[in-house]
C-alpha cells in the first residue's frame, strides 16, 4: 500500500475510550482492507477506499454476530469494482435479501453533517433502501455502526429542505436525519417488506443521454486521461450520470491513464459507446433459422447449414468454399453452427460480411459462444489496400486485422469468444475516419431476448 499513513483524519485524544458498541478489527481483517484498497491504481484515492473497506468488513462482522438469518451479498458491491469505488465515495449496492444497503463512512461523529455522493441519491442504479452511517476509528482498529436512514426519509427531507447538491457531486445532509438505533435497522431487515420503501427503478434514460453525448465524451478524452482530475471537474452532471450509470464505461475511464496510445483509445471508446447504446443482433436466433427484427432491417440473409461442396459464386456456395478453406487451416465449424451474411458499401466499394455463430460446449463454462467473421467483396475481387476489420467488446479492441497487399487476399477472417452476456461490435474501415459500424452481435439462444 502506498499512502495509508498520509491521511489527515482527526486524531482521537488519548484519554478517549472506545465506545462499548465498537467492533474491533483483527489483523486479518485489516490486511483484507489493505488488499482491497491496493486494487486502486490511483494512490490519492486509496485512503478513502481503505476506510470504506474497514467499514464493510466491520458491518459484515456486526451482522454475522447479531443475526443468523441475515446474509449479506457483496457480489455487486461498488467497493469491489475499482472504477465504481473511485467514482462513488460510499459502499453501495450491498444486498441483504431483497433490501439494498449503502454504507457511509465518517472518521468523526462530531461533525454535524454527513456527505452523500450524489450518485447514491439521484441514480436508481445505486439508491438504497437503507443508508447506514459508520464511524471508522482506524487508529484504534475499530468501527462503530452509528445510525441509519431510509430512502423514504432521505427523499422526504431533501424535498422539505430543497437540498441542493454541491459542485463536486455530493449532498451534505444534517447528521440528525439519521436514526441512532442500529438495532431497529436489524428489526426492519428481519420484518419489513422491501416494497414498504419504494425505490425508483433504473430506466434507459441515461443510455439515451449517453447516445447523445458520444462525441462530447470523445472530445473530452485527453482530459479524462489525467488520473489527478476527477470526473466532476471535467463533466457536467448530466454527462456524469450517463457515465456512472454504465459500470463498463466507468471501468474504461478508470483504466484510461494506463492506455498508451491515444488513437487506439479513441477507437476503443467509440466502439464501447456504440456497444452500450445501440441495439444488438441476436445471432442466437439463427440457431432457430430465424432472423430478429434488427437483422431483417439490415438485410442480413441466413445461410443454410454448413456442408462441404464445390466452390461456386452464389453467397451460399461462396461461403461453402470459404468453409473448406477454413477447414484446411484447421478451423472447424460444427454442424450446429449457423451463419448469415450482409452486403454493404464502404466508399462505394461493395463488401460482404459473413458471420457464423455457435454455442461452445465447455465443462468450465456452459455459457460460451463464438463468432466467426469473414469479410470479402461482394464482387469476389481482392480486398482493397488499407482495409481493416476491427472487433471490440466492452473491455476494448479485441482484434484489428488488415490485409497483406503482397498476397492480394480475398478475405479477412477472425473469430472471437465470449459469454452469453457479451456483445461484439464489428467495424470495417478503409482509412482513418472512413468506416462502417455494423449493429453489435449478441447471443441469446432462447426464443426471446
Amino acid at each position: 500500500m502506498n499512502n495509508l499513513t498520509n491521511n489527515n483524519s482527526p486524531k482521537r485524544l488519548e484519554f478517549e475510550t472506545l465506545p462499548t458498541a465498537a467492533i474491533n478489527l483483527n489483523t486479518a481483517q485489516i490486511t483484507q482492507a489493505v488488499e482491497i484498497s491496493n486494487q486502486i491504481n490511483h494512490s490519492s484515492q486509496q485512503w478513502q477506499v481503505y476506510l470504506q473497506a474497514l467499514a464493510l468488513i466491520a458491518f459484515e462482522s456486526w451482522l454475522d454476530e447479531r443475526s443468523d438469518s441475515l446474509k449479506i451479498n457483496i457480489e455487486n458491491c461498488t467497493l469491489l469494482h475499482p472504477g465504481l469505488a473511485t467514482a462513488i465515495a460510499a459502499v453501495a449496492n450491498l444486498q441483504i435479501g431483497e433490501f439494498k444497503l449503502c454504507l457511509l463512512t465518517t472518521t468523526s461523529l462530531t461533525d454535524n453533517q454527513v456527505i452523500l455522493p450524489r450518485a447514491v441519491v439521484d441514480l436508481p442504479e445505486y439508491i438504497a433502501h437503507f443508508y447506514v452511517l459508520l464511524e471508522v476509528l482506524e487508529e484504534q482498529d475499530a468501527v462503530t455502526i452509528s445510525s441509519y436512514l431510509t430512502y423514504s426519509e432521505l427523499r422526504d427531507n431533501c424535498l422539505k429542505t430543497t437540498l441542493k447538491p454541491t459542485s463536486d457531486w455530493n449532498y451534505h445532509i444534517p447528521i440528525n436525519w439519521f436514526v441512532s438505533e442500529p438495532d431497529r435497522l436489524l428489526l426492519y431487515l428481519h420484518c419489513l417488506e422491501p416494497a414498504a420503501i419504494t425505490l425508483p427503478q433504473p430506466n434507459n434514460k441515461n443510455t439515451q443521454v449517453l447516445a447523445k453525448i458520444q462525441n462530447e465524451l470523445l472530445n473530452l478524452l485527453p482530459q479524462l486521461q489525467s488520473p489527478e482530475i476527477e470526473l466532476w471537474q471535467i463533466l457536467t452532471w448530466e454527462q456524469g450520470m450517463a457515465v456512472i450509470a454504465h459500470p463498463e464505461l466507468l471501468t474504461w475511464v478508470y483504466n484510461l491513464p494506463q492506455k498508451p496510445h491515444h488513437d487506439s483509445s479513441q477507437n476503443s471508446l467509440k466502439d464501447l459507446l456504440k456497444l452500450l447504446t445501440q441495439p444488438a443482433l441476436n445471432v442466437g436466433r439463427w440457431l432457430w433459422d430465424e432472423l430478429d427484427e434488427l437483422a431483417q432491417e439490415f438485410a442480413w440473409q441466413l445461410l443454410p447449414v454448413v456442408t462441404p461442396a464445390a466452390a461456386m459464386r452464389s453467397p451460399t456456395e461462396e461461403f461453402t468454399a470459404i468453409v473448406t478453406q477454413l477447414q484446411q487451416r484447421n478451423i472447424e465449424i460444427p454442424m450446429q453452427a449457423r451463419g448469415a451474411y450482409q452486403d454493404f458499401l464502404l466508399t462505394g466499394i461493395p463488401l460482404r460480411l459473413y458471420a457464423v455463430a455457435w454455442h461452445l460446449l465447455s465443462e468450465s463454462d456452459p455459457h460460451l459462444w463464438t463468432l466467426l467473421l469473414v469479410l470479402g467483396t461482394a464482387s469476389h475481387q481482392t480486398l482493397p489496400v488499407h482495409l481493416k476489420l476491427r472487433v471490440s467488446d466492452q473491455t476494448g479492441v479485441l482484434v484489428e486485422k488488415g490485409i497483406n497487399p503482397q498476397q492480394g487476399e480475398a478475405y479477412l477472417f477472425t473469430r472471437v469468444v465470449g459469454n452469453w452476456d457479451e456483445k461484439f461490435l464489428v467495424t470495417v474501415s478503409l482509412i482513418d475516419g472512413v468506416e462502417v459500424n455494423l449493429p453489435p452481435f449478441t447471443f441469446c439462444p432462447q426464443k426471446v431476448i
